[in-house]
């Protein structure tokens, strides 16, 4: 560790220590953390029984049908969490309440998942235009920086983009998210052989990561891997 970086773990660590700081879901002292370590040991992980290519729950880890019936153009998905109770609240702080230390703790958890992973490239799911104008960040670009500074690899922020601000998939049903975000991103880049991780927050349909990872084969990617916080379950 350099000098430079060895200070400022040092400043950090007198910060905390003078501005102890309360869980933000109970309320708790947390010390230096955002959530203290009972919250941290309640939090809804997802069960290690799941799709390898969704994330979805089935039976000893195998696809599940509807990957089979019709695969996506995604590889693999990795997630974290249930998304419900609080980790739905830690997102939202994150999206809705501007709470950007959320976003480092979210990134540093999806680090940990990530820890064997070896992509070329990382890319965050682009925010609409108009979207990313009302809320400031991208979110998925918060949750990307604490990840992609563990693992060494290159995120990509400018040209992978959206070519059209599409309604929110979240005020739409889960039928009708695949058609409203069809051909909505743009690359600029040249991808032959790669593979890419795509981050984001929540998966439910899973519409916006197979769109984006087919227009990131069309330009060569080999290989795309999701890695999201939390899994949306039908049930």
């Amino acid at each position: 560790m350099s000098i430079a970086a060895k200070l400022a773990t040092a400043a950090s660590g007198c910060v905390a220590a003078l501005l102890p700081q309360d869980c933000l879901l109970c309320a708790s002292p947390s010390g230096d953390g955002l959530l203290c370590s009972a919250c941290m040991i309640g939090l809804p992980r997802l069960t290690a029984e799941r799709c390898p290519v969704c994330a979805l729950p089935t039976p000893a880890s195998s696809v599940c049908g509807a990957c089979l019936k019709r695969p996506p153009h995604f590889d693999a998905t990795q997630a974290v969490f249930r998304y419900e109770f609080p980790v739905d609240r830690l997102i939202q702080s994150l999206k809705y309440a501007h709470r950007l230390a959320s976003a480092d703790f979210l990134g540093r958890v999806l680090a940990q998942t990530a820890a064997t992973c070896r992509p070329d490239l990382i890319l965050p799911v682009p925010l609409a235009t108009a979207r990313l104008a009302q809320r400031g960040f991208n979110q998925a670009l918060e949750i990307a920086r604490p990840l992609a500074r563990g693992l060494g690899v290159p995120l990509e922020i400018d040209r992978i983009h959206r070519r059209r601000d599409t309604t929110p998939q979240a005020s739409l049903p889960w039928k009708e998210r695949a058609s409203n975000i069809r051909h909505a991103f743009a690359c600029n880049l040249e991808l032959t052989g790669m593979t890419i991780l795509l981050v984001d927050d929540v998966m439910t349909t899973g519409a916006t990561l197979d769109e984006l990872a087919r227009t990131l084969k069309a330009h060569g990617a080999a290989r795309v891997e999701n890695h999201v916080l939390a899994r949306a379950l039908k049930e």
